[in-house]
């Protein structure tokens, strides 16, 4: 008969673990948290000093049940819950509802799933850390008062089923204000000059135009880049200088949660969601012919550390496999980011000899790619830097130089093992090539100039993993939220992942501009990390958990209390100007916010109670004939812009600009204006000539010629009774127009 009973979360893991111990041994899984906070009530006493109500979840009451009748058959209980906040939280929970009071119970953590390590654990048992539980109770009632006392407010400004978190709403923020840079971004023109060159030997290479009297040379439209051309042309070119140098690359540090999501992002373009469920079968066991074995240490960490057995088996394997001039004296350490958890290693495989090529056959093949990341990354830590040899030619011509230059990988290193995905910011190795018999003083022939026009591009849309690096950099949420947050924010429909970018809907962008004006503290970064950092020292043991939730809550229930003062105010804010008049009484018609979503309704409430659906817009017929099949143009409208499309379509994919019958007011410009959307949803007008002609209005424009200048168009003031001109200036009343 079994003498003890382990308790893990997951069966895959209970599986794994039952195969390394003995027949006194019975190993069961909670399938995660067995009680919670009630769903249909806050279930949190703030009178009685935060007492939460937990309750045994619906769908555990068989597991409970289940788990109780096997303690009960056993002399102890060990309870070997994953290895962080949540899963002390567990076992607590374990402790509490399954095992006797008298009945003792061990606690055990497992960093990685193999038979040492469990047959460790188990021969050095321990108890749950109450620090590590009160860290997560007191996460969890914030969220939960959060969630609970906002997302009702939400409903009443807005309509309901709409939510807000603690995190989940900063995370949200950071995707809208990140769209609203990309909208308000105006391009800079820019260009550059490329010169073909010849040695004398006709050898043929390219340089770039860098400098103008020893000063960089920014070239800011084509006129300018014309007259330099020209004087380019009539200038002899020489080699001024060659200089060549070192350069070291160092090795990455193995992975952390937030780096492998976003290697497995820019890799392979999997969702973070996907990467950690991944992971998770990994670390909980795959099936070899020695066993079952968990290939991986746990992957919710965000240190950089690792076990002296571990460096010493990975150094001891690349001295045999590239030699030992690959390996450095000492082995590499990395530094863990400051106010990092530090409570697990960094994500590596649990036995180094356990090679992707070794194992192809035993997993799938999102299995092989993750696994492949993650060996050749750690392998490649404890590796020497790759060293280059860069070389730089400088091209004098009158006043300008000219540069080009070449790099050589002299000595891999770790490049033997692993090479990263280059991101956004790191330096780029040169690449381009020269003729090595290149020296100083040599005349070159110019065969070709090639002048090419650029314009600055706006901050890159966040993916799920360029999220989850900013959440990290910025101290919001942890390893074992990040993937829990983006996906809620997705399910809500608060953002959209299209082609892997992430944009925020209308929806998202009006809770979050609710939410702001109501709670600025609460859902800024800086609160939230801060939130954090306090979360970090309950754990640690240097606050107390109580305490922090008390000088929270006040400042929270005034800020509520204050702002459902003000939400009559800010449902009002939310409200869009149709440009239609009410067929019952003349009174313009607004779409409004209600609790079934947007609808249209009078302005004249409540004397006119007039009201319809806002109905998704039909196609529109126009005169226009399409010139590639010969069918009739219909007005599309879709979320950014209202364009001419072919009736036929998907037949014909035949599209126009919608033209609104207006000249462009530029001078000079014989663009059309045509009506656009941004990405939430807001009209403005626009040069159909764009990027050449970047005018762009907020409002209204009419075809109305200017009375001063005899500009085509004029732009409507905001309470349209008056009207401007672009070109002059001019302001004309609204009878002094003749539209």
């Amino acid at each position: 008969m079994a003498k003890t009973l382990v308790i893990v979360e997951s069966p895959a893991k209970a599986k794994t673990i039952n195969k390394f111990l003995g027949s006194d041994y019975i190993v069961k899984a909670s399938g995660g948290h067995i009680i919670d906070l009630p769903a249909k009530e806050i279930g949190i006493d703030v009178e009685d000093g935060f007492k939460p109500n937990y309750i045994v979840m619906k769908d555990k009451k068989k597991t409970v049940a289940e788990l109780k009748k096997a303690a009960k058959s056993v002399e102890d209980v060990i309870l070997a819950t994953d290895p962080d906040r949540e899963g002390e939280a567990i076992a607590w929970h374990v402790a509490n509802n399954v095992v006797g009071k008298k009945q003792p119970s061990y606690r055990i953590l497992l960093n990685q799933i193999t038979k040492k390590a469990v047959l460790d654990a188990v021969n050095n048992k321990g108890e749950i850390d109450l620090n590590k539980v009160n860290a997560q109770q007191a996460r969890r009632i914030l969220d939960r008062l959060v969630g609970y006392k906002v997302s009702p407010f939400l409903w009443k400004t807005m309509f309901s089923g709409l939510s807000a978190g603690r995190v989940q709403s900063v995370a949200l923020r950071l995707v809208v204000e990140r769209d609203a840079e990309i909208d308000a971004f105006v391009p800079e023109e820019y260009w550059d000059i490329k010169a073909m060159l010849s040695t004398k030997k006709d050898e043929q290479f390219e340089a770039k135009l860098a400098k103008k009297n020893g000063k960089a040379l920014k070239i800011n439209n084509g006129d300018e880049s014309d007259v330099i051309i020209k004087e380019l042309k009539s200038l002899p070119f020489t080699v001024d200088k060659i200089s060549k140098k070192k350069k070291k690359r160092n090795s990455s540090p193995p992975f952390i949660t937030s780096t492998l999501q976003q290697e497995a992002s820019s890799r392979y373009g999997f969702a973070v969601s996907r990467t950690m469920r991944i992971a998770q079968t990994l670390y909980e066991g795959v099936d070899l012919p020695e066993g079952t074995v968990g290939l991986i240490t746990y992957m919710r960490t965000d240190s950089t550390r690792v076990a002296p057995e571990a460096i010493e088996d990975v150094r001891t394997y690349v001295s045999g496999k590239w030699g030992a001039e690959n390996l450095p004296d000492k082995p590499n350490y990395f530094k863990t980011k400051k106010g990092a958890q530090d409570a697990h290693e960094a994500i590596r495989p649990s036995y180094v000899e356990h090679t992707p090529e070794s194992l192809k056959q035993f997993l799938s093949g999102e299995q092989l790619k993750i696994y492949t990341v993650i060996w050749k990354r750690f392998v490649g830590s404890q590796m020497k830097p790759a060293e280059y040899s860069i070389s730089t030619a400088q091209i004098g011509a009158g006043d300008y130089e000219l540069t080009t230059s070449a790099s050589h990988v002299v000595f891999k290193g770790f490049l033997n093992a692993y090479e990263d995905v280059k991101t956004d910011g790191e330096e780029e190795i040169a690449q381009s090539e020269f003729p090595k018999t290149l020296t100083e003083k040599d005349p070159l022939s110019l065969n070709e100039l090639i002048p090419a026009q650029h314009f600055t591009k706006p901050p890159a849309r966040y993916t799920e993993a360029s999220l989850v690096k900013e959440m990290e950099a910025r101290g919001i949420g942890r390893p074992s939220t990040y993937a829990q947050t983006i996906n809620t924010i997705q399910s809500r429909d608060y953002v959209n992942r299209d082609k892997g970018k992430l944009q925020s809907t209308e929806l998202g962008g009006n809770v979050n501009k609710i939410l702001v004006q109501g709670f600025p503290n609460l859902f800024s970064v800086e609160f939230t990390a801060n939130m954090e950092e306090e979360l970090d020292k309950i754990e640690a043991g240097d606050l107390e958990w109580l305490k922090v939730l008390g000088e929270f809550y006040g400042p929270f229930s005034d800020a509520l209390e204050k702002i459902n003062g003000k939400r009559k105010e800010l449902k009002e804010s939310l409200i869009e100007d149709t440009g239609e008049k009410c067929e019952k009484c003349g009174k313009p018609m607004m779409i409004r916010w209600g609790r079934n979503g947007k609808f249209i309704a009078c302005s004249g409430f409540p004397a006119c109670r007039n009201t319809r659906p806002l109905e998704k817009q039909e196609d529109q017929t126009t005169d226009e004939v399409c010139d590639k099949c010969g069918s009739p143009m219909v007005v599309k409208n879709v979320r950014n812009s209202r364009f001419l499309g072919c009736s036929k379509y998907p037949d014909c994919k035949n599209t126009k600009p919608f033209l609104l019958g207006i000249k462009c007011p530029v001078e000079g410009c014989e663009g059309d204006i045509v009506e656009k959307r941004t990405r939430r949803g807001k009209v403005f007008y626009g040069c159909s000539k764009y990027p050449e002609c970047k005018f762009a209005s907020w409002t209204r424009m009419v075809a109305s010629e200017c009375k001063t200048c005899g500009a085509p168009s004029l732009i409507e003031g905001k309470n349209g009774e008056s009207y401007s001109c672009e070109r002059c200036k001019s302001i004309f009343t609204k009878d002094e127009i003749t539209v």
